[in-house]
């Protein structure tokens, strides 16, 4: 058994093979998975139904289960913030910083080798897509004393 949140076998496996500077997409149940992400990665469906599961929820577990370096939320064209990002600011560690790219260049970003898993939700909200990078494990030891 496990002590983690997360209890999906398919994610923790992907996890497993990613460290530091690799790359979480989790999207919207509109993203377009195939198109706009990176082919390689693995990929994990969860949108089984609209609103379930939300990229909230994912963002609840994963904070839990590795550690975030930073988080890239994809805007609206013309740049708007969306109320889904005080959400997760709510979230996420306050020490956490937060950049906004528009939709196009989101999209490209996406596409990139970095991104190693992309989870795709059900959440129905406009522009709740994030990309996470994973950080590192700041032991108080040093690297090697676990």
């Amino acid at each position: 058994m496990l002590y983690t949140k997360c209890m999906h076998p398919q994610i923790l496996f992907a996890l497993g093979k990613m460290g530091h500077g690799s790359r979480i997409l989790i999207s919207d149940g509109g993203y377009p998975h195939i198109t706009h992400s990176n082919p390689a990665a693995d990929k994990v469906y969860l949108n089984l139904s609209p609103g379930i599961l939300t990229v909230s929820q994912i963002l609840e577990v994963l904070k839990e289960t590795v550690p975030i370096e930073e988080i890239t939320l994809m805007t609206p064209p013309d740049g708007t913030m969306q109320p889904v990002f005080e959400e997760y600011k709510r979230i996420t560690p306050a020490d956490v910083p937060f950049n906004y790219v528009t939709q196009f260049p989101f999209y490209e970003l996406a596409k990139e080798s970095n991104i190693g898993l992309v989870i795709a939700t059900g959440d129905v909200r406009n522009y709740a897509n994030m990309i996470l990078k994973v950080g590192f494990i700041k032991h108080p030891e040093g690297l090697g004393k676990y």
